[in-house]
């Protein structure tokens, strides 16, 4: 089983890789490589930064894109998104302008709101709460670090795509996901034995 790790200059990447090993991935690839991409087993794509500046790095590798919606989108292969990879699958998002993403899941990635008492970036560790059943995703804590937020399109009081929640002020997305797709807006890598049990049950996981 091959997985692809995506590698655009823009994501925590000997973290992510040494958590999937030790969450026990055998053969991870970090690639910029969309060949290798189009015939992974499965894909995870990690992100730290700015989204527009994320979304500009991944748009740079020729072919990436594409590559990506042919093997998530059309192949079914299991994606998880990280932090800022997890933002990107939305329609845009509004960090120092407004940037189009990757269109995956309905929503736009936001600012989080200023509440008194409360720092923005939201950092350190938080409950995880899951809002519906997902094979991935169970109750604990997590370890956190961002000022935008997934703000999911969908105006139902629990949105089709919503997964998990955390609390900074009021509800904040943490995780999203749709068939082969998860997002998590949390870092794994970061979030001990909670994110190593999340990323083996992704190693595992046949959606």
């Amino acid at each position: 089983m091959t997985l692809a790790l995506i590698d655009y200059g823009a994501g925590n990447l000997r973290s992510v890789d040494n958590a999937l090993r030790a969450a026990g991935a055998t053969d991870v690839a970090v690639t910029a490589d969309p060949d290798l991409v189009r015939t992974a087993d499965r894909i995870v794509l990690p992100g730290v930064g700015a989204f527009g500046a994320c979304m500009a790095a991944l748009s740079a590798l020729p072919g990436m894109i594409e590559a990506m919606n042919a093997r998530v989108i059309d192949g079914g292969v299991p994606f998880l998104g990280i932090c800022v990879g997890m933002q990107l699958m939305a329609n845009a998002g509004e960090e120092m302008g407004i940037f189009p993403g990757l269109g995956w899941i309905d929503g736009t990635v936001r600012h989080l709101p200023e509440t008194p008492g409360l720092k923005v970036p939201h950092m350190g560790w938080n409950d995880v709460v899951p809002r519906r059943a997902h094979p991935l995703l169970v109750p604990g804590e997590a370890y956190f670090l961002h000022s935008y937020a997934f703000d999911l399109a969908d105006p139902a009081d629990l949105p089709a795509d919503l997964i998990a929640t955390t609390d900074h002020g009021g509800q904040v997305t943490a995780a999203v996901g749709r068939d082969n797709m998860l997002g998590v807006q949390f870092h794994p890598e970061k979030s001990q034995a909670y994110g190593l049990a999340l990323l083996n049950r992704f190693l595992e996981w046949k959606p």
